[in-house]
């Protein structure tokens, strides 16, 4: 029977990272911080929806917290004159961190250069066009052909559950170019979601292909070193 493993996870020790870095002094401590993740997660991907959020980075010390948010349009998190941002950060004090004392929170905003390399992004855009009841093959044809534009050597999207409102759910998938999900040394961005219709929910996936990284734990994972 085949096994089915997170392409990042497998790749963790050799060309990835985890977004989160910090340290628990005990379990209760380690617990805790990766439920807040989580739940920072969550948050920031529903209210930052369609500012197509790639990834959220979070850095802890004694004294401070940075979170990083990479997206594909940045200008509608951080708003006139960066009032959106500052908005966000006594939100999230008041939210998650109102028990921590003197505790320092910064929240930084990238933008993704490609944000058609992102498997994030383009989960999002697929999941919202088929909430539009956009039919779902012109939904895999146009992401398709969004990532092969953007460079991608291999590409794979999937949507299964009751497409276009069938009685019996089954998954249509198509790919272009090649996938190969055993190479450790392949960049390969996954992301899974979903799509709220008025017949259930859609479930999505996305594997984008972008080249072999040949570097240290997490040097080019935003795909600049690859062949």
């Amino acid at each position: 029977m085949g096994h089915k493993v997170h392409p990042k996870i497998f790749r963790m020790a050799t060309i990835y990272k985890c977004d989160s870095k910090w340290f628990a002094n005990g379990k209760k401590e380690y617990a805790d911080f990766v439920r807040q993740d989580f739940l920072l997660n969550q948050f920031l991907k529903n209210k930052f929806k369609e500012s197509g959020i790639d990834s959220v980075q979070i850095d802890r010390n004694t004294k401070e917290i940075v979170i990083t948010l990479n997206v594909a349009r940045p200008g509608l998190v951080i708003g006139r004159g960066g009032a959106g941002v500052e908005e966000l950060r006594k939100g999230l004090l008041k939210k998650f961190f109102a028990k921590i004392k003197n505790i320092n929170l910064k929240v930084n905003v990238q933008e993704v250069n490609r944000p058609n390399l992102s498997s994030n992004i383009v989960l999002q855009v697929m999941a919202a066009d088929i909430e539009k009841r956009t039919p779902f093959r012109r939904v895999l044809k146009q992401a398709i052909e969004r990532v092969k534009k953007a460079g991608a050597l291999g590409v794979k999207v999937s949507v299964s559950g009751r497409l276009n409102g069938a009685e019996i759910a089954r998954r249509e998938t198509l790919v272009f170019g090649k996938l190969p999900l055993q190479n450790l040394r392949a960049d390969i961005d996954y992301a899974s979601g979903i799509a709220q219709t008025i017949y259930g929910v859609i479930g999505v996936k996305v594997w984008i292909f972008r080249g072999e990284i040949f570097s240290v734990a997490g040097e080019g994972a935003s795909g600049e070193k690859f062949k």
